[in-house]
């Protein structure tokens, strides 16, 4: 299996914007929850996590999104965190087949657009991790 970043949406609702990926890894699901539910993963393709606190309610800080709260924590599934600046980070995660998992991404800010190319390419690191 091979991983793809199959769906890459970006839309406007009521001055947020909302970013959707869905993204093939070529991974386990054990190993991708590392990766964007761990410090050292999140790390290695997206941005140092300065704080985690990896339960529900913990704090969280992102360098290069803000600083929040875990406000949905199902592991091995579902991370998302929340930030002051009222954005927000999700990862779902889904068993993809053959070894494989599938992310559905959500990304929801206010203020200046993100670049989807520059997602599609933090999403090219994951998928070539190891």
């Amino acid at each position: 299996m091979t991983g793809s970043i199959e769906q890459g949406t970006s839309r406007i609702h009521g001055g947020t914007h909302i970013l959707h990926f869905l993204v093939r890894i070529p991974r386990p699901m054990e190993q991708v929850w590392e990766a964007v539910a761990t410090p050292e993963g999140l790390a290695e393709w997206l941005t140092p996590a300065d704080v985690l606190e990896p339960r529900l309610g913990g704090a969280v800080t992102l360098r290069d999104l803000g600083s929040g709260r875990v406000t949905a924590w199902d592991v091995d599934r579902v991370a998302e965190y929340t930030l002051d600046d009222g954005g927000r980070v999700r990862f779902h995660l889904e068993r993809g087949g053959q070894r494989g998992t599938t992310l559905r991404f959500t990304r929801e800010f206010r203020g200046e657009e993100e670049a989807e190319p520059r997602w599609r390419s933090r999403f090219e690191r994951l998928i070539s991790r190891r």
